[in-house]
C-alpha cells in the first residue's frame, strides 16, 4: 500500500526520498455542498489516498471522483460523473503542496495552519491556500478545513436548464487523518 502511495505521490510531484518517514492518509472524508435556489446537493468521499512528509511539511492527496456518494438521486450522481466532472477522463482530483506555517509535525498540539498548493480538478490546476486546523498527536496528524471551489475555474459547465439547481460555487470540507502506524 505504501509503495502505491509513493508512486501516486511521485505522479503528482511530491519528492519522496527513500529514507524519510512519511505519514500515510489513514482515513479521509471529503464532502461537497452545492446550495442553489432550487436544490441542495451534498456528497461525500472516504476513499482518498495521500502522504504527508513531516520534515518538509509537504503533502499530496488524490481523490477518486467516481467514489463520491450521497446526492439526491442516482441520476444526479451519474450526471456528476459523466457530464460535469467527466470522471472517466479525469478520474482523480489532486491537491499537492506544503503547510505554510513552520509547525513541527512531530510535537503534539493543535495549530491553525494554511495549506498552500495546486488543486487539480478535471486536469485544470489552480493555486489554493486552504485554512485548516491541524491536531498533532502520537503517530497521527489530523487536518480539517473547508474552502470554496468556483465551478468555472475548473471548466465545469452547468447547462442553463439546471443553473437554478447547481450552485456556481460549491463548499468543500475535508477531514484527513495521516498516520505513521502500520495499516490495520
Amino acid at each position: 500500500m505504501l509503495r502505491t502511495l509513493a508512486i501516486a505521490a511521485m505522479v503528482v510531484g511530491l519528492d519522496l526520498p527513500q529514507d524519510k518517514e512519511l505519514l500515510r492518509l489513514e482515513r479521509s472524508r471529503i464532502t461537497f455542498l452545492s446550495e442553489a435556489p432550487m436544490e441542495t446537493i451534498t456528497a461525500a468521499n472516504t476513499r482518498s489516498t495521500g502522504l504527508l512528509d513531516p520534515a518538509t511539511r509537504s503533502f499530496a492527496v488524490q481523490v477518486p471522483m467516481a467514489e463520491f456518494e450521497g446526492f439526491n438521486s442516482p441520476l444526479q450522481r451519474e450526471h456528476f460523473n459523466e457530464n460535469y466532472l467527466e470522471s472517466a477522463v479525469h478520474p482523480k482530483a489532486t491537491f499537492k503542496g506544503r503547510i505554510i506555517e513552520a509547525v513541527d509535525l512531530r510535537t503534539p498540539g493543535t495549530h491553525t495552519i494554511r495549506a498552500k498548493g495546486e488543486l487539480s480538478i478535471k486536469g485544470i490546476v489552480r493555486e489554493r491556500i486552504v485554512p485548516c486546523t491541524m491536531v498533532v498527536s502520537a503517530n497521527e496528524v489530523r487536518i480539517t478545513g473547508s474552502f470554496d471551489v468556483a465551478l468555472d475555474e475548473h471548466e465545469i459547465r452547468v447547462p442553463r436548464v439546471v443553473q437554478q439547481k447547481i450552485a456556481p460555487v460549491v463548499q468543500v470540507k475535508l477531514d484527513l487523518l495521516f498516520s505513521s502506524s502500520p495499516a490495520k
